[in-house]
């Protein structure tokens, strides 16, 4: 998603002042501390490691091997063939009268040994079928027999009632790819929006690299992939993300949407109450790892690493780069509410507060009439700054306001009670949209704590949204987190018939803590820089959101084909018709096969989708195959862009130039993409209540001429967009690519309703002879719109 902005353009071997910075260090010094990260966060969780390591047995299994082995004993026999004998002898004497403590001893050793054995070698066989991609690279709809025979063994290894981190340990590690293969794709993936000469002078570039510097980057790499746990995660953390200058309002923040058509209740503080409470029994079930891993075709599990982030977490910016801070707890959540901030307590002596005690206090927030102090309603502005100028800042307002920036920072979550109502409007549905998507995006600019990691915004009218960071998690955890929310406050927690929480207040709750800023002098002038820098973005970015419900993702499967590569192929012509050219597309897909992986970028403009013509379906069809081909090899590892990142990173610390790595790194994605998942998909009634379903999330585009594009499939027969551009841009509008993508869709569409009807020999678009409907549209996309050609489709 909004990684795309941050991959482009970064510097790292540059401080603020242009010096060098710490990238002089010795690679291998880098790839020690590399690893000696991961080695601290897996000790820091010894005891859930524990308990989640010696999955898929259990603590209670040991007690049953113990007790065998006892028994055995008992019966004279010895299960150990002599080894507790020697375990014996190997004890300390205690004396006759502890002979018998000694022999419970020797089991219980004996006991551990083999128990931690087969533990192993569980774990070391889970592993190894997970290395497995090959189920991943088959036919859509097609199953081998190897692939049904790893299926079953990985059932048999995976055990039952696994916990959100049961599958860490049993993870395989990110291979790093064949630097050939990379460079490869690279240059195939370019070939189609790149002139013959510049073609050229790229493959070039490429093959010099290839003959002076690949094989020793490479040797590096596959050094840190063997000792690190990822190769590449914790270096795209912190070049892309922490070390980024700019401003993190639209560059690399994203948001996420409430139902589109449906709000439960207008009682402002009554949603507050329940949605926060709903985040708060979703920390609880984190924290008591309650959370199923997610698990690919029901049995391949993903990484759960990026979970232990959401809450309790700040990026706390600094001169040079970022650090993110991570408390175990936190027992309240930052409140915003027309310019004054409040701390309010989540918990009593008894517990987790009730939604109808949230409601109270968020309700006495509301009702307060005290006004904001000078600047401070202005103060999280600094927020959205650059990160060298907020760090400065910062450390002026540490010393004179520690207490208040500490509530904020040590806060669960931030909540900001806007005081505009936003929303699906039906006197204007599509601006009205447009605006609910620029106000979680940008908003005022001052309105939200960007650092935190999560942002709940709760306008006038009831509705809801989350604005948030990018660096600590992507897109799917906080999706998971989100539909968890939705589903919980609504059909859950519930509402009363007037609209508040269901329940009782508390009238002895102490009241919201009011927070008090000492702001010097010389904060002043910060804040209104950093506030008309904030304004200067937020008017600039457009927003466009439009549910497309002519068809969906049923009429999608109908036709034999990958949903998201079908969705991909009618954004390059929509892309293709907006701007009469093509470009290098980012599509943002995960490598959580992976122990701590993250993402891994789709190059979907290809050769064969340029090739793609909207009169013939075989091509379209090639062309889908083409992008399941490479979204299936980016998932397993074998994509482009994280490994020559990785390579560049290297590059830079052995202060090594390369023309080709340079060039490769100052490319520009014109259109940055991302599919928002569903994933909980039993927590919504899509059925009975079509209309509560999420509707998705967007970003900010990834260059000031280009566009970001997200979908998601609300349940079978609709797909919500969300489009964003710079207004500034003279090349780009989000609403004439939203029209572009609707018409392309249809156009998609009436392809294979056309082939269709010649397969079922019928005389129209709507009835074959019997009067049976063959066209899988429905009625009114039907039979009015011809396929629009255009030069190179």
């Amino acid at each position: 998603m909004a990684e795309a902005h941050q991959a482009v353009g970064f510097r790292p071997s540059l401080t603020s002042d242009g010096g060098e910075a710490e990238l002089s260090a010795p690679v291998l010094q880098e790839i020690y501390v590399s690893g000696l990260r991961s080695w601290k966060r897996h000790l820091s969780r010894f005891w859930n490691d524990f308990l989640t390591g010696v999955f898929p047995a259990s603590p209670l299994s040991w007690l049953f091997l113990f007790s065998a082995i006892q028994l055995a004993w008992f019966l004279q026999l010895d299960p150990s063939l002599g080894l507790m004998e020697k375990i014996k002898e190997l004890l300390p004497d205690w004396g006759g009268q502890h002979h018998r403590l000694r022999g419970v001893l020797a089991a219980a050793l004996f006991a551990s040994c083999l128990w931690g054995a087969l533990i192993l070698t569980l774990h070391i066989a889970l592993r190894l079928l997970l290395s497995y991609h090959g189920w991943l690279l088959e036919p859509h709809g097609a199953m081998s027999s190897p692939t049904k025979t790893w299926l079953a063994l990985v059932r048999i290894f995976s055990g039952r009632h696994p916990m959100l981190f049961s599958y860490q340990r049993s993870l395989p590690r990110q291979p790093v790819p064949s630097v050939q293969d990379t460079v490869r794709k690279y240059l195939e993936s370019v070939r189609p929006v790149l002139s013959d000469e510049d073609f050229d002078w790229t493959a070039g570039l490429a093959q010099e690299f290839l003959k002076l510097q690949a094989s020793l980057l490479q040797w590096y790499l596959r050094l840190k992939s063997w000792w690190a746990s990822n190769y590449v995660s914790d270096w795209w953390e912190e070049f892309v993300y922490l070390r980024s200058r700019n401003s993190l309002m639209v560059n690399s923040n994203y948001y996420m949407m409430d139902f589109l058509y449906v709000t439960p209740t207008p009682v402002q503080a009554a949603r507050a109450g329940n949605a926060v409470h709903a985040l708060l029994l979703y920390r609880h079930r984190l924290n008591r790892q309650e959370i199923l891993p997610t698990l690919l075709m029901g049995m391949r599990p993903l990484c759960s690493a990026q979970y232990e982030k959401i809450f309790n977490t700040t990026r706390i910016p600094g001169i040079q780069k970022d650090h993110i801070r991570h408390l175990r707890d936190s027992r309240h959540v930052a409140v915003f509410h027309r310019g004054r901030f409040f701390r309010v307590g989540t918990h009593s002596q008894s517990g987790l507060l009730s939604p109808r005690a949230l409601e109270q206090q968020f309700q006495r927030i509301l009702d307060d009439p005290s006004p904001a102090c000078p600047h401070e309603e202005h103060l999280a502005a600094l927020t959205a700054a650059p990160r060298d100028m907020w760090a400065q800042v910062r450390r002026s307002l540490k010393t004179r306001a520690g207490d208040a920036l500490e509530a904020v920072e040590g806060a669960a979550f931030f909540v900001s009670l806007d005081s505009e109502p936003a929303g699906l409007a039906r006197e204007d549905p599509a601006a009205s949209l447009d605006a609910y998507a620029h106000a979680l995006l940008a908003g005022r600019g001052h309105d939200r704590w960007f650092d935190k990691s999560f942002s709940l915004m709760v306008f006038s009218n009831g509705k809801l949204g989350l604005s948030v960071e990018h660096s600590w998690a992507d897109c799917p955890i906080s999706g998971h987190m989100w539909e968890f929310t939705l589903a919980t406050e609504c059909f859950h927690l519930g509402y009363s018939a007037d609209g508040h929480c269901k329940g009782h207040p508390d009238p002895s709750l102490p009241h919201p803590q009011r927070l008090h800023w000492d702001l010097p002098d010389k904060i002043h002038l910060s804040i209104s820089l950093a506030l008309r820098g904030a304004k200067t973005l937020s008017g600039n970015i457009d927003c466009h959101v439009f549910p497309f419900s002519h068809f969906g993702k049923s009429f999608i499967k109908r036709c034999h084909l990958s949903s998201d590569s079908f969705i991909q192929m009618a954004l390059q012509l929509a892309h293709f018709r907006d701007r009469g050219q093509f470009c290098l597309t980012y599509e943002s897909t995960m490598t959580r096969l992976f122990l701590e992986g993250r993402t891994e970028t789709v190059r979907s403009c290809t050769r064969e989708a340029c090739n793609f013509d909207p009169q013939c379906l075989a091509l379209f069809r090639v062309a889908v195959d083409k992008h399941q081909a490479l979204l299936k090899a980016a998932m397993s590892g074998q994509g482009v862009d994280r490994h020559l990142f990785a390579l560049y990173i290297v590059s830079q610390f052995l202060h090594l130039q390369s023309p080709f790595l340079d060039q490769v790194h100052s490319e520009q994605w014109q259109l940055a993409t991302s599919q928002i998942p569903v994933q909980q998909v039993h927590l919504f009634d899509v059925h009975n209540y079509p209309d509560y379903v999420s509707s998705g999330g967007g970003f900010g585009p990834a260059d000031d001429h280009g566009y970001g594009v997200s979908y998601i499939f609300m349940g079978d027969d609709t797909i919500t967009f969300h489009i964003s551009s710079k207004k500034s841009s003279t090349k780009t509008d989000s609403h004439r690519l939203g029209q572009h993508i609707e018409d392309a869709l249809l156009d998609v569409a009436s392809l294979f309703q056309e082939g269709q009807r010649l397969k079922r020999g019928c005389r129209g678009l709507g009835q074959d002879d019997s009067g049976h409907r063959c066209g899988s549209l429905p009625c009114h996309t039907r039979g009015s719109r011809a396929p629009t050609t255009s030069a190179n489709f």
